[in-house]
């Protein structure tokens, strides 16, 4: 019994271990310090969001943004934002990151923006199927202060959707994003009929 014991005491080590070396930890800083210049932001309908990560692993990673658009909870077509893969000058050179997002969700487009410590991505534009205010940027903080994501596979790190609507007529945006719902399955789901998703592969 003993012997079992310590099998499977040594199996969680090794599993806890593991997931660890896979794992990085994702902090946020949301808009502008400056109460005036958020308002102006607001009211432009533009969203800017720094995300930190932070992981021993990071150091000689590099990482492709890209942006996937899902229509009637189908995706339907993915499009790159940014690829850190294409040379070495890219790569991180430390054991934290720090990536900065702009869109602008007007004339019914949406734009987007990266910025990085030694790039700034192109300005990209997306068709948005209805009124530019009925969307908004989520992102799947919550009320948490920080998220792990996994180093081995695709993490969508933000949603542009518009609200899922209740039978009294009611939206909510925060139900979509807070929910334990898969990121690909939110249209679906909420029955959402048009939305975007912003995902992070380090590579």
């Amino acid at each position: 019994m003993k012997q079992k014991s310590k099998i499977l005491f040594a199996f969680i080590i090794l599993t806890n271990f593991a997931f660890a070396q896979n794992t990085v930890k994702m902090t946020n800083n949301y808009g502008s310090q400056n109460r005036d210049i958020q308002d102006v932001i607001d009211f432009e309908n533009i969203y800017i969001e720094q995300l930190n990560f932070e992981s021993e692993n990071l150091k000689g990673k590099s990482y492709q943004i890209n942006l996937e658009e899902y229509k009637n909870g189908k995706l339907i077509k993915t499009s790159n934002l940014f690829d850190g893969s294409e040379t070495d000058y890219f790569k991180i050179d430390s054991t934290t990151e720090s990536l900065k997002f702009f869109f602008k969700l007007s004339d019914g487009k949406l734009k987007t923006y990266i910025r990085g410590k030694k790039f700034g991505s192109k300005k990209s534009y997306f068709k948005l199927s209805s009124d530019s205010d009925k969307y908004a940027l989520k992102d799947f903080f919550g009320s948490k202060q920080e998220l792990s994501i996994d180093l081995q596979r695709k993490n969508a790190v933000f949603a542009i959707i518009t609200p899922t609507i209740h039978e009294d007529g009611s939206g909510s945006y925060c139900e979509v994003a807070q929910s334990e719902i898969a990121p690909e399955k939110l249209g679906e789901h909420f029955k959402i009929p048009h939305y975007f998703l912003i995902t992070i592969t380090f590579k």
